[in-house]
């Protein structure tokens, strides 16, 4: 049997498997805890401040909630594995760079909301058949919260685009916002996907899931009339 054929479907198992398996589930379980975290804190709590009305901050609030609750079913499962906790939190692991962003407006999270949520929905769906039956079952859990945020943004930002001063709005937005996220895919040839791979823990190359989101950012762009801003995707070292 290969690497790849490898099923593992429970916490018990998964202790008597090749190191670089665990480690490799590992490092994806901590980086989902870690960034599901920070998010939550510096994007999707402050905007129910920035919520424009109280329709708004309520699904803002359930949007946290989720955010919140991601966190807590990462970090747990991490816990489950050998993780020690204060691994899985901000303070130990620095989180993804796409959070280096000041949240100032309501433009600012809707954009957030359609674009970043966007790139977790990808890697959420590479996750989809992933070897280590725990994991992808809580990938399984995440995913309908994950598409509700990206619909959550595309709601606001219809409303946002009614008017000449949302419309451009969002747009500086995205001119700001958007250079930061294919970078969320990671370097093409990384040795850590090549390992996730190997393994079936996760199915695509970093290139291939940026070239997707990117042609999938577009199309949501092209809805509401947005032009992205000219960005590279991430070179080989």
């Amino acid at each position: 049997m290969s690497e790849t054929d490898f099923v593992v479907k429970t916490i018990a198992e998964f202790d008597s498997q090749p190191e670089e398996y665990r480690t490799a589930v590992k490092k994806i379980i901590q980086s989902h805890a870690v960034n599901e975290l920070y998010g939550a804190q510096v994007f999707d709590e402050p905007a129910i401040q920035l919520a424009p009305n109280a329709y708004a901050k309520w699904l803002t609030c359930r949007v946290a909630m989720e955010e919140y609750g991601h966190h807590v079913r990462f970090k747990e499962l991490g816990k489950e594995i050998g993780i020690a906790e204060s691994a899985m939190s901000p303070e130990e692991k620095k989180p993804l760079s796409i959070f280096e962003f000041d949240l100032n407006n309501w433009a600012e999270f809707v954009v957030i909301k359609m674009f970043a949520d966007l790139a977790e929905i990808l890697q959420v769906e590479d996750l989809w058949n992933c070897t280590f039956h725990p994991l992808r079952n809580l990938a399984r859990m995440t995913m309908p919260e994950e598409r509700f945020h990206v619909d959550f943004g595309h709601e606001f930002a219809a409303e946002l685009v009614k008017t000449e001063e949302g419309k451009a709005a969002l747009q500086k937005a995205v001119d700001e916002y958007f250079p930061k996220l294919p970078a969320f895919f990671g370097r093409p040839k990384s040795k850590n996907n090549e390992m996730f791979r190997k393994w079936g823990i996760k199915s695509r190359r970093n290139e291939d899931m940026a070239a997707d989101y990117m042609k999938r950012a577009r199309e949501t762009a092209d809805k509401f009339g947005l032009t992205l801003p000219d960005v590279s995707l991430p070179q080989a070292a």
